[in-house]
C-alpha cells in the first residue's frame, strides 16, 4: 500500500484571460478533500486533506479504483462528495453521510463517490514532478470505471474560463480551478499555478467558545466563537456561526467542547462584547471549515455556515 500524499493547494484569484492560455480548468467540488492509495491487491486506504484515516467512514468507496488500475498500485487526488437529487455534489449530505461506521441504510441512501482529479503514482512511478498535462493524461488512461463510486472529472483547455464560470453559477457548483498545464505538483503547498475562484468563500476556523442555543437548542450548542491563524500562528476573532449543523455534528461539539474549557478568552486581543457576551471559552484546538458571503470592514464574516470538522490541532 503506498503512502498518502498531502494535497496541493490552490491560492484564490481572477480566472486566467481567454482559452488556450496554458491552463485547464475545472470545477470545484462541494465536498471533502481526499487521497485514495489502491494496493496491488486492490485493496485501498483513504485520507482527509489534514491526513485522518477516512477508509472506515467510506467502506463503498473501497476497491472503486480497482479495475481501472489493473493490479497497479495508485495514488490519486480528489473529492470524496455525495450528490443530491439533482445530481450535484452537496456538503450538507455529506455531513450527514460523514460517519465512523455508516449503517447499512445511509449507504444505500448517501452513497458517496470519488471524484478524481489528478493521479500522483502510477505503478513504480511516482509522478510528482511530472507536469500537469501529463498527469492528466495518464489519469483519463486508466481503464474504464465499473463502478459508480470512482469518477474521473472533465478538464477543459479551449474553453473561456468566464463562460464555465456562468455554468458553475448557473448549475449552483461551487466555483472552478484554473491550473497552469506545465506545473508540478507540490505536496503540502499552497502554489499560485492553481488559481480557485470560488463562488461563495470558504475559511478553515479555530473554534474558540460557544453559547448555549434557545428553543429546541436551549441545552446544547448554539453558536460558535470562531478565530483564525495568521501567519506566525497569532489567533484572530472572524465572527461566529449558528447555521448549518446536523443533530449529529452538535452531538459531536458537545461532547468535544465539554472537555477543553477554559476560565478566559484564548484572543490576545480584547474581544468586542457581541462576542465575549455569555461565551464559554474553550482551547483552540478545534478545526472546522465554515461558507460566508463577504467581510464586513472589522474583518468578520458575514452569513456564516458550518461545513464540517476539519480535524483537531496539534
Amino acid at each position: 500500500m503506498p503512502y498518502a500524499i498531502p494535497p496541493m493547494l490552490a491560492v484564490d484569484g481572477e480566472l486566467p484571460a481567454g482559452s488556450g492560455s496554458g491552463w485547464s480548468v475545472e470545477w470545484k467540488w462541494d465536498g471533502f478533500r481526499g487521497c485514495l492509495c489502491v494496493g496491488p491487491d486492490g485493496a485501498t486506504r483513504l485520507t482527509s486533506r489534514n491526513g485522518n484515516d477516512l477508509t472506515r467512514s467510506f467502506p463503498d468507496l473501497a476497491g472503486a479504483f480497482a479495475d481501472a488500475l489493473g493490479g497497479r498500485v495508485g495514488v490519486l487526488d480528489g473529492e470524496i462528495v455525495v450528490l443530491n437529487e439533482e445530481g450535484r455534489p452537496d456538503f450538507g449530505l455529506l455531513q450527514v453521510r460523514h460517519q465512523l461506521r455508516p449503517r447499512r441504510e445511509l449507504l444505500a441512501s448517501h452513497p458517496a463517490a470519488f471524484y478524481a482529479f489528478d493521479l500522483l503514482m502510477l505503478g513504480r512511478e511516482m509522478l510528482l514532478h511530472e507536469p500537469y498535462e501529463r498527469r492528466r493524461e495518464l489519469l483519463v488512461g486508466l481503464g474504464p470505471l465499473d463502478s459508480p463510486h470512482a469518477v474521473i472529472t472533465p478538464a477543459y483547455r479551449d474553453v473561456d474560463p468566464q463562460r464555465l464560470l456562468e455554468i458553475a453559477r448557473a448549475h449552483h457548483l461551487e466555483g472552478l480551478v484554473a491550473k497552469r498545464v506545465g506545473s508540478r505538483y507540490l505536496p503540502g503547498r499552497r502554489s499560485r499555478d492553481w488559481i480557485k475562484r470560488p463562488l461563495i468563500n470558504t475559511l478553515d476556523v479555530v473554534v474558540c467558545g460557544w453559547r448555549p442555543g434557545r428553543g429546541s437548542r436551549a441545552h446544547t450548542v448554539g453558536s460558535l466563537v470562531l478565530g483564525a491563524r495568521e501567519k506566525g500562528g497569532r489567533l484572530r476573532l472572524v465572527g461566529d456561526v449558528g447555521s448549518g449543523f446536523t443533530r449529529h455534528t452538535l452531538d459531536d461539539l458537545e461532547r468535544l467542547l465539554s472537555r477543553i474549557g477554559r476560565p478566559d478568552s484564548p484572543f490576545p486581543d480584547p474581544v468586542p462584547a457581541e462576542y465575549a457576551r455569555g461565551t464559554r471559552w474553550v482551547e483552540p484546538l478545534i478545526v472546522g471549515e465554515v461558507a460566508f458571503r463577504s467581510w464586513t470592514r472589522e474583518g468578520r464574516m458575514r452569513h456564516v455556515a458550518w461545513r464540517g470538522f476539519r480535524g483537531v490541532e496539534r
